[in-house]
């Protein structure tokens, strides 16, 4: 779908725009308002919200109606923002999504990005974690932030291939609601691996897997030590299987054994192993 105002807006000002920039891809108004208040607090210097925008009332942010029907619409809507915002660094999530780095509470996103820089680094890892309601009964669109759960185990990874060739550094990771109620999402959506942050270098774009086309972005580390992950913590799969009338049908509750109440800090989400800090102290 043309997006003549974002274009406009675009060509006019992405390379005034304050970094870092937060691009929120809306689609639909479910906790939109509250995902990009979590991105502004963080410190983004700018915020673009892309969607389903009809009522949103938050103030400091760009907003710019469109159809984001398929992954296809958002990935064309990130590729306009890395063009135009070249040499800034970019991160991009969708409604019911706020993201967490290390010692969030206390330093800010501007922060983490000049710690990756010094560590030469030009991308970081994230793990798109999913949230989901105590209880469906009450909440039935699959989202309710004040009992907000998430799984504290069952999660795995591997090694990418391609080719049937390993990809040095690069894993794929699986876990959360794509894992235990799979039967409901196809192969090629079930990795919650993301790079969620990065900056947009000259030429570097993202793919439909929501991967980047330089393989060293992709990586979850350098050759010399750990660096830096992060969380997207994720409403987006929960709300996904609840408007789905196939899965709907199917689940009653998202709650099981391994559920842990979110705390929303992330001290909780580096005790868990959802992110870590690298050499970041």
């Amino acid at each position: 779908m043309p997006h003549q105002e974002l274009d406009k807006f675009l060509r006019l000002e992405g390379q005034n725009l304050p970094a870092p920039v937060a691009i929120i891809l809306a689609e639909d108004e479910i906790e939109l308002d509250s995902a990009v208040e979590h991105q502004i607090k963080a410190g983004f210097g700018t915020v673009i919200v892309v969607g389903d925008v009809a009522s949103a009332t938050v103030g400091g942010a760009h907003y710019f109606p469109a159809q984001l029907n398929r992954i296809e619409d958002s990935v064309e809507v990130i590729n306009k923002v890395i063009r135009a915002c070249t040499g800034k660094w970019v991160y991009y999530g969708f409604n019911a999504e706020y993201l967490y780095f290390p010692y969030c509470e206390t330093r800010d996103i501007k922060d983490a990005i000049t710690f990756m820089e010094e560590e030469r680094r030009s991308a970081v890892f994230s793990y798109a974690i999913d949230l989901y309601p105590e209880n469906l009964s009450e909440h039935g669109n699959g989202v309710d932030i004040g009992s907000a759960q998430l799984d504290r185990s069952g999660y795995y990874g591997q090694e990418r291939f391609i080719d049937g060739e390993a990809q040095e550094r690069q894993i794929e990771v699986f876990g959360g609601l794509r894992w235990r109620f799979e039967e409901h999402i196809p192969w090629e959506k079930r990795r919650i691996d993301r790079i969620s942050l990065f900056k947009a270098n000259p030429g570097v774009e993202i793919d439909l897997d929501l991967r980047l086309n330089d393989p060293e972005l992709n990586t979850i580390a350098c050759q010399w030590h750990n660096n830096m992950t992060l969380a997207v913590m994720s409403f987006r799969v929960a709300k996904a299987l609840m408007h789905n009338p196939g899965s709907a049908d199917d689940i009653d509750t998202f709650h099981w054994g391994g559920s842990r109440k979110f705390e929303w800090t992330s001290t909780q989400l580096l005790e868990l192993g959802f992110m870590e800090p690298g050499q970041w102290f």
